[in-house]
């Protein structure tokens, strides 16, 4: 059954509110670290600053009785994974300009694919994996290896920050065959400040008044994007609001000449569709596949 336009609409608008806010997240940690943030800062304030709002939401939807789980360890390992994915992919922005950072994220589905077909053994066709190649290539171009102006190290983190993240999508598609995405950002968020708020004493540090602004919004930002994404994904399928997260490379170009006069590369412009194209195929071709296989299962 097909989402009604009007929900497919809200979805998109949603969408779209996801990407601006990550993309001013992503700027807020450039920014703090320019204020002598620490990564490990940076992250405690995104997790913790997120829970009035991603709590608030549950206790006025669902109530705060639906998040109960039966697969405490599947969360746990979620936050696990989680925590190093942030971590990776606030280094990279802190390393990198901005919009060369979002391109080499996008790289998400390319990695994805790669895993799925390493560790689940799910089958993966010529369309796939031409795809993963088309993406690749895409990377080249962007990263210029051997006379780029990029930091190696940066591009490195960045790569390295696409595969974590690529191993916690599919973590979430295994936990969301019994728990909702509401339950799975609800246990993220709960269970990464425990660690962190015990740390904190040791690692936090004093800062003025404008750097703990730039740490409010970063927090904010971080828990509207969480809460705008699921419920996106609540009204209209991933082929449907997927795309609209390419739109963050025109965010980031943006924010990063506003906030920190850096003007994309030629290169980027040249590798990004590459990319974006290899991972919206992906995408596109899973969903066709998915499609077939429950037809086929129906029809038996």
């Amino acid at each position: 059954m097909t989402a009604p336009a009007e929900r497919r609409l809200l979805a998109i608008l949603l969408r779209l509110v996801n990407a601006l806010a990550l993309t001013i997240m992503f700027a807020m940690v450039k920014l703090a670290a320019a204020h002598g943030v620490t990564l490990f800062e940076s992250i405690f304030y995104r997790q913790a600053l997120a829970i009035p709002l991603v709590v608030g939401l549950v206790a006025a939807g669902p109530g705060l009785k639906s998040v109960k789980t039966q697969r405490p360890w599947a969360h746990i390992w979620r936050t696990v994974l989680g925590l190093a994915g942030m971590g990776l992919n606030f280094l990279t922005y802190r390393l990198l300009p901005i919009a060369e950072a979002t391109v080499l994220l996008f790289t998400v589905p390319i990695f994805a694919t790669i895993l799925s077909a390493l560790f689940l053994k799910e089958r993966v066709g010529p369309h796939r994996w031409g795809a993963v190649v088309l993406g690749f290539a895409g990377v080249l171009i962007v990263v210029q290896p051997g006379g780029s102006a990029l930091p190696a190290h940066g591009v490195l983190v960045g790569m390295t920050a696409a595969v974590v993240v690529s191993a916690i999508n599919i973590t979430l598609r295994q936990i969301g065959r019994t728990e909702s995405a509401t339950t799975t950002v609800f246990w993220f968020t709960i269970l990464s400040v425990v660690p962190l708020g015990l740390v904190m004493p040791a690692l936090g540090k004093a800062h003025d008044a404008y750097t703990f602004g730039i740490l409010i919004a970063l927090g904010l930002l971080g828990g509207l994007a969480q809460l705008t994404s699921t419920a996106a994904l609540r009204l209209a399928p991933v082929s449907v609001v997927l795309p609209i997260d390419y739109s963050s490379l025109i965010w980031a170009a943006l924010v990063g000449w506003l906030m920190f006069q850096t003007v994309p590369s030629p290169m980027l412009w040249l590798g990004a569709p590459l990319i974006i194209g290899s991972g919206l195929y992906i995408v596109f071709r899973e969903q066709k596949l998915h499609r077939e296989k429950t037809v086929t299962v129906n029809a038996d």
